[in-house]
């Protein structure tokens, strides 16, 4: 089993700070919002995107998959009573000259072993897409 561990302190009525390792990551929790900084549900499409991020790193080298770059987009809706996020869409776009069949088996591989994607899986609607740049 792996564990993982994040501090969080409220820096003021405006904004929280969370650490991990070397890291730190300035969080929205003013009532009224800030655009410096990701609120709770932009945290959780994020971390969506870097766990999909993450798979593409780590199943490309077993899969010989050749690529250029990666982008993610998401769109998460939220419903107000209770508040909880309702589904997430995502789309991703890999910039390859890989064939739509290998396209496919990459976003296969990525659906099956991200800890986060599965996890809100389970929890919620996720569907999305793979397509190529261009």
């Amino acid at each position: 089993m792996l564990t993982y561990r994040v501090n969080a302190t409220r820096q003021d009525q405006h904004g929280s700070l969370a650490t991990c390792k070397n890291a730190e990551v300035v969080l929205d929790t003013d009532v009224n919002g800030r655009p410096d900084a990701f609120n709770p549900a932009e945290l959780f499409l994020a971390s969506i995107a870097a766990c999909m991020i993450k798979g593409i790193e780590r199943v490309t080298p077993m899969l010989d998959f050749q690529l250029r770059g990666v982008e993610v987009r998401l769109h998460g809706v939220r419903q107000d009573t209770p508040p909880k996020m309702i589904s997430v869409d995502y789309e991703l776009i890999i910039d390859t000259d890989e064939d739509d069949q290998r396209l496919e088996l990459l976003h296969k591989n990525v659906r099956k072993y991200g800890t986060i994607s599965n996890t809100v899986a389970a929890a919620l609607p996720l569907t999305g897409t793979i397509g190529r740049l261009g």
